[in-house]
């Protein structure tokens, strides 16, 4: 009576051996397949790292570096890799080659490159434990998938990302943590003194002083100077002056939805804004000018279906114009050091007058979206070309609605103009600060060697 049980047993163990064994024959084969990594998944890491400076409250010069360096090093992975891509060593002063760092077999040299660019931007951000988790999550993925293809890729990327870590240090950024503070001279009416609400001190005004990347210097697209200071009704500076109060007044009461109103604010771009409700003060945060434009990147690198080498190649271009952009844009600001029209107005004008947007905690004199905008169009330009209309949604995420544009210049025409609207520049710092950018992007392009011939 019990035979038949026995054989019964025997054939259901059996049964569960076999498929025990070719379960595992299958996840050892799916172990062995290529780590498949995406275009997507180096947006995503990009992504990541803005949502970070966003939280962290990155000034937007230190956002541009923290933009850029990872970038770098994700792009000179994909140069050892790509025959149409050139390394930037020997172009940055001081960069050499990772020709020198060993491959080991079964290098994924996507997977490498967004290793590189998350453990660079770990040097830069605050909140690394916010950034580990997002590592450990997509890390754990690709660790499952193949083992040893990531081990390989990762120490590789680790590698890179060290060298790329010390050149970094290297640019005197360390050095200008330093350096004293912005000095208040009230006694001289025509330099720049902190504004409302938050009175805060001149952020980064040694920024000049950090190494550039393709500019020989940070002065050398030294724009001509600001219309003299003068109070006189007939002065060019007074009609400036007269012209920032008078737009915002004529916008105004066309009411918050009028169509300048609405560009202000799409590009305003203020990392810490100021808030007061009664005895409180805390602070809205927002993207910076250059997380604007990394974003318009993105867009137009999606809707031309860059694949992950073009991708890392269209970034790392642009953040190279943004980063020397900044460098070149407060050279200017703290040399000139104008005082904002915020100041002037209230004191000669209308007491009681306020900027449509929040007057940002530095020199007046270039704006800085102008600069920033007319390097990364350029560039953008060159890339994909004149005539690339996009819708702009890098904003929805703050509620405001998608913008339409017909080519980068016509974006950053808008975002240089802005600023008048928005109440915290003068026409000349908006229109020289456009031609800056220009020399700047136009810089980037005649002078970096990325794609070979």
């Amino acid at each position: 009576m019990q035979k038949p049980s026995y054989m019964k047993f025997k054939i259901i163990k059996i049964l569960f051996i076999s498929f025990v064994l070719c379960a595992s024959l299958v996840s050892c084969k799916k172990q062995n397949e290529p780590i498949v990594v995406s275009t997507n998944d180096y947006f995503n890491a990009v992504d990541q790292i803005t949502q970070i400076m966003v939280h962290d409250i990155f000034s937007p010069p230190v956002a541009s570096r923290v933009y850029v360096y990872p970038n770098i090093a994700a792009y000179e992975i994909i140069a050892q890799n790509d025959a149409n891509y050139k390394s930037l060593a020997g172009q940055f002063e001081g960069l050499t080659s990772i020709s020198t760092i060993e491959k080991n077999e079964g290098l994924n040299y996507n997977l490498a490159a967004i290793v590189a660019h998350l453990e660079v931007s770990k040097k830069l951000v605050f909140s690394e434990d916010i950034l580990d988790k997002y590592k450990d999550s997509i890390y754990g993925i690709w660790r499952k998938q193949n083992p040893k293809e990531f081990k390989a890729s990762k120490e590789y990327g680790l590698a890179v990302a060290s060298h790329i870590a010390n050149w970094m240090d290297q640019d005197n950024y360390n050095k200008t943590r330093t350096m004293p503070k912005y000095t208040v001279n009230y006694d001289a009416p025509e330099r720049w003194q902190p504004t409302p609400p938050a009175y805060m001190n001149g952020i980064e005004p040694h920024w000049r002083k950090i190494r550039p990347f393709t500019l020989i210097s940070a002065d050398q697209f030294k724009p001509i100077p600001p219309p003299e200071y003068s109070l006189d009704k007939k002065s060019q500076f007074y009609k400036e002056l007269k012209e920032v109060y008078e737009v915002s007044e004529r916008i105004t009461k066309k009411g918050d939805n009028s169509e300048e109103i609405l560009i202000a604010q799409f590009w305003d771009c203020n990392p810490y804004v100021s808030v007061t409700r009664g005895h409180l003060m805390f602070a809205t945060k927002k993207i910076s000018p250059g997380a604007h434009w990394v974003g318009i990147t993105k867009i137009a690198s999606k809707s031309k279906g860059l694949d992950f080498n073009e991708a890392v190649y269209t970034n790392t271009k642009v953040t190279i114009g943004i980063a020397d952009a900044f460098i070149s844009c407060w050279d200017e600001k703290y040399r000139s050091n104008l005082v904002r029209p915020e100041t002037l107005i209230n004191k000669h004008i209308d007491d009681n007058w306020k900027p449509i947007l929040q007057t940002p905690p530095f020199p007046e004199y270039v704006s800085g979206h102008s600069v920033v905008s007319g390097a990364a169009s350029e560039i953008l330009t060159e890339i994909f070309g004149d005539n690339f209309s996009f819708n702009d949604d890098t904003e929805t995420d703050y509620g405001l609605p998608i913008r339409s544009f017909t080519s980068f210049r016509n974006a950053a025409q808008e975002a240089a103009l802005s600023r008048l609207y928005g109440g915290i520049h003068y026409r000349a710092a908006i229109e020289v600060g456009l031609k800056q950018g220009i020399a700047v992007g136009n810089n980037v392009t005649s002078k970096l060697k990325m794609i070979k011939e």
